[in-house]
């Protein structure tokens, strides 16, 4: 017989079952911030506002004296550590960080459920001195997802030390991933990975790593709604030094985000909806402890995250090679540079030949056109990518002049 417990949560997991998480979604969006170049003076106006409740504290310097925030949000009995932007130029999850908080401040009856259930502390922003350098590391040119053993770097130290006093049940290593990951061979875009990483170099399964793998299979189970095909599982090859590794070794079940492209999103808008919907699924399903069931074989049924993308790909090329024509093909990939405050994605030649098994996320059928540039009549690696395909067609920055 149902209890009235029983039948909340019956209605709870119901009511879950039934959002709308786009909707969700654009109803908490934080609309000051977008854009793939996000700084600490990006954020710091949205971290004032909450510092007017008292959530907001300044936990550390970075190795060129920028301060590092936590947000600490909620009353609840499980702790959740959260932390974006170890890697300065991936910002992905930052800005769904900001879409999160929104949520837990809008009043609502989710917010009021997760705010009593969950006492949540971010880091919204880890490596502020990367941020700035849009650098994956830090002022000193040291990988802080390489340094949690040495823990040389004081960011990593700061971590290390949330991570000590905080005494979090669950972790959530958020991070951003290349335009070249696709979702095993299908021909489809990581949008989402996820790992559980590994806590012993056999890769075993323990309880901790059990309670992050079932709930992957959970958010997972949501999200194929939404973003059918495109969610990967992250290799779990082990490694001591990267931090997720080290905090499910030590005991703490631990759920990489690795945020990647969606079709023609460069500036990951939409891939931050999907990151956004991957942590209210989180915490909803945490909040009514769902259970999984055959929860390690749905993970495992997760296809491989697997380098299969070029950004551009043209095929069946005509090129003029020491006086005899080949047909051959090549791809070009974008490098994201940092001129005058914006990200520029400049698009060079990155591979000529055989690119079997591999996918473009935009390609072009040359029809044996002719190849030429302005300065030889065969393309070459790390070049710009302009160039002319024939009499008619022009090639700007890897993309078809209109």
């Amino acid at each position: 017989m149902f209890t009235i417990v029983n039948i909340k949560m019956f209605t709870f997991v119901n009511q879950i079952k039934n959002m709308n998480l786009n909707d969700l979604f654009l109803e908490n969006k934080e609309i000051s911030i977008s854009g793939r170049y996000i700084t600490l003076a990006s954020i710091e106006p949205l971290l004032g506002d909450l510092k007017k409740n008292n959530q907001v504290k300044i936990i550390g310097k970075s190795v060129l004296g920028k301060s590092i925030y936590s947000v600490e949000i909620g009353t609840g009995k499980m702790r959740i550590l959260l932390w974006s932007q170890m890697h300065g130029n991936e910002s992905t999850t930052t800005k769904a960080l900001f879409d999160f908080f929104n949520l837990l401040k809008s009043s609502s009856e989710l917010a009021k459920k997760l705010l009593n259930t969950f006492t949540f502390l971010s880091i919204p922003m880890l490596n502020p001195d990367g941020a700035d350098l849009y650098t994956r590391e830090n002022a000193n040119k040291i990988d802080l997802n390489r340094d949690s053993q040495d823990l040389t770097q004081p960011e990593s130290q700061v971590l290390r030390n949330i991570f000590n006093l905080f005494k979090p049940n669950y972790c959530f290593n958020l991070h951003d991933q290349r335009t070249i990951f696709g979702v095993n061979n299908s021909g489809k875009p990581a949008t989402l990975s996820f790992l559980a990483p590994s806590y012993n170099e056999e890769r075993e399964i323990n309880n901790t790593r059990l309670k992050a793998i079932e709930l992957i299979a959970a958010v997972n189970g949501q999200l194929q709604h939404y973003l059918p095909g495109q969610i990967g599982r992250f290799d779990d090859s082990f490694n001591i030094n990267c931090i997720g590794d080290m905090f499910q070794h030590l005991g703490v079940p631990t759920i990489l985000f690795e945020a990647g492209h969606f079709p023609n999103d460069y500036e990951r808008e939409e891939t931050r909806k999907f990151v956004f919907m991957a942590l209210a699924s989180s915490f909803m399903s945490l909040s009514e402890n769902v259970i999984v069931v055959n929860g390690i074989n749905k993970y495992l049924n997760i296809p491989q995250n697997k380098v299969a993308f070029y950004d551009f790909i043209y095929k069946n090329i005509k090129i003029n090679y020491d006086g005899i024509e080949i047909i051959t093909n090549f791809a070009a990939q974008y490098k994201e540079e940092l001129i005058e405050n914006h990200i520029s994605f400049n698009a060079y030649i990155a591979k000529i030949g055989d690119l079997e098994h591999f996918f473009g996320h935009l390609e072009y059928d040359a029809n044996n056109a002719i190849y030429t540039d302005k300065g030889e009549s065969i393309p070459n690696l790390n070049q710009k990518a302009d160039f002319r395909l024939g009499n008619d067609m022009e090639i700007i920055n890897g993309v078809i002049k209109i």
